[in-house]
This record gives C-alpha cells, sequence and structure tokens, in this order.
C-alpha cells in the first residue's frame, strides 16, 4: 500500500512563493510516476504538473510553466512543488498522486484517472 502526505500548504501574498511537499511510504516508489493536480472551489481538479520515475522529463499545464518546478528524491521517498510568482487564481486544494509505471507520457499523465494513488490534499490561498 502506497500512502501519500502533502504539506507545506499555506496563505501567501500574490507574488509570493511555496514549496509543497508529498512524502511517500512504499519500497517502490522510484517506479511510480509522480504528479500534482489541484481543484478550487467550483471548478474541475486540473493537471498542474508530473515527473517520470527518472527525473529527466517533467511536464507542465501552460498556467504554471515558468513558475512551479516539481522535483523528487527517490532517495527520501518524497515529491516537491515549488511554486513561485505565486497568483491568486493558483488558489487550490493541491494533490499529490502516484500514476501506475506504464504512464509515462504527457498525454498520459495528464489525466487523473491514470493514477492510483492520491494523498489527502494541501491548501494553498493567494491574497491579492
Amino acid at each position: 500500500q502506497v500512502q501519500l502526505i502533502e504539506s507545506g500548504g499555506g496563505l501567501v501574498q500574490a507574488g509570493g512563493s511555496l514549496r509543497l511537499s508529498c512524502a511517500t511510504s512504499g519500497r517502490t516508489f522510484s517506479s511510480y510516476p509522480m504528479g500534482w493536480f489541484r481543484q478550487a472551489p467550483g471548478k474541475e481538479r486540473e493537471f498542474v504538473t508530473a515527473i517520470i520515475w527518472s527525473g529527466y522529463s517533467t511536464y507542465y499545464a501552460d498556467s504554471v510553466k515558468g513558475r512551479f518546478t516539481i522535483s523528487r528524491d527517490n532517495a527520501k521517498n518524497t515529491v516537491y512543488l515549488q511554486m513561485n510568482s505565486l497568483k491568486p487564481e493558483d488558489t487550490a486544494v493541491y494533490y499529490c498522486a502516484a500514476a501506475r509505471e506504464n504512464y509515462t507520457s504527457s498525454y498520459s499523465l495528464r489525466h487523473d484517472t491514470n493514477y492510483n494513488y492520491w494523498g489527502q490534499g494541501t491548501q494553498v490561498t493567494v491574497s491579492s
């Protein structure tokens, strides 16, 4: 069983930064492509970013590209989301998720139905 626990959310002003962490359990963490999704009140859950096991390939939603950075430390069983230049429209609950190892393409990883494990979410609020 894989468990994911997000942390690092909070309230920041526009233009500020936050770093989210997703601590995982499981002996095969490195085999899971990892992703971040977010959901704002009244809106659909949307893809934010994903990273494959090697760390060489990353994918970003256009809305966050250049501002957010996903990374992973397999030795620590942790994936991170560095968020800079935050905007009020970034306000949402952010979820860490693990996909099955056969999903490695940008097309596959942007769909939440391809992720089997989810964290509980962490709230990010950006004030104007």
